[in-house]
């Protein structure tokens, strides 16, 4: 039986076409060994988290290395569900490769302690367990002479749903380029299970917390505006009546997209002075 991708109401169908999906593979298997080779490096870490994206890159990364050559690290802390954390390592116990569980609760505890003024701050507390989770990353990739893979797609880089220097402290975005929908697309087809395909989205920076719930609307969804209006030549009008959309779910969009702009840049500095 054919996995489903998509909803009966995504107002998009973004999915590739077969001959698209294996040269979108080919293409990212080949951008992963250059990365590797380019770097000197003698393979790849990567935050596992149970969730599609993750798994995917897991899954690309073997196919692309080999699965002597990745390293995953789990990761959980009292905000993640165990389902989640058993999901992570259920990926890394299938694939066959190496990897880690460290609690990383006592890690955020410390900076909770070091300033308790934050500590109630739920969008702060939470970008602590995301930021830890990337200095993990670098330093078992340090020590490994590895580079470490990010797990963002195209569809959080566009919207800034990522923590700056957390889960975007990475040398690469293998998927970086796949709308959500592509994503779990190209997971289908290299096999991944369905329930971790259709996994409701969740970076787990609080209790409770998913994506869409935070986002206010649903990765099929944002994913058609993003491509129509943001990278595409639709107007908002015409957004509005090419997907069955509403003014405020383009204007959502377009928010998300303009304010998480600095996301996308390098830090600024001054422009340099004639004298």
């Amino acid at each position: 039986m054919e996995t489903t991708v998509l909803s009966d109401t995504a107002p998009l169908d973004l999915r590739l076409s077969p001959d698209e999906l294996e040269t979108t593979r080919d293409h990212i298997l080949e951008f992963l060994r250059s990365i590797v080779d380019d770097a000197g490096a003698e393979g790849a870490v990567l935050g596992l988290s149970g969730g599609i994206d993750s798994t995917t890159v897991a899954h690309l990364a073997v196919d692309a290395l080999s699965r002597k050559n990745v390293h995953g690290v789990v990761m959980p802390s009292e905000v993640n569900t165990d389902q989640n954390m058993s999901d992570a390592e259920r990926v890394a116990e299938d694939l066959g490769i190496e990897y880690d569980v460290v609690e990383i609760q006592p890690i955020a505890e410390a900076f909770f302690d070091a300033f308790p003024e934050a500590a109630d701050d739920r969008l702060a507390a939470g970008n602590v367990y995301v930021r830890t989770r990337g200095v993990l990353n670098y330093f078992v990739a340090n020590a490994e002479d590895k580079v470490v893979l990010g797990t963002g797609n195209r569809s959080e880089g566009l919207t800034g749903y990522f923590t700056k220097y957390g889960d975007q402290a990475v040398d690469c975005n293998p998927i970086g380029n796949l709308y959500k929908q592509q994503v779990r697309q190209l997971a289908a087809a290299m096999g991944v299970d369905e329930d971790l395909v259709m996994k409701t989205p969740s970076a787990e920076m609080w209790e409770g917390h998913s994506d869409e719930s935070e986002m206010g609307l649903d990765y099929d969804t944002l994913d058609a505006i993003l491509a129509m209006h943001v990278d595409g030549p639709l107007s908002k009008s015409a957004t509005v009546d090419h997907l069955g959309v509403t003014d405020d779910q383009v204007d959502r969009v377009v928010e998300l997209y303009e304010r998480s702009e600095h996301k996308r840049h390098m830090p600024p500095a001054p422009e340099p002075l004639d004298i």
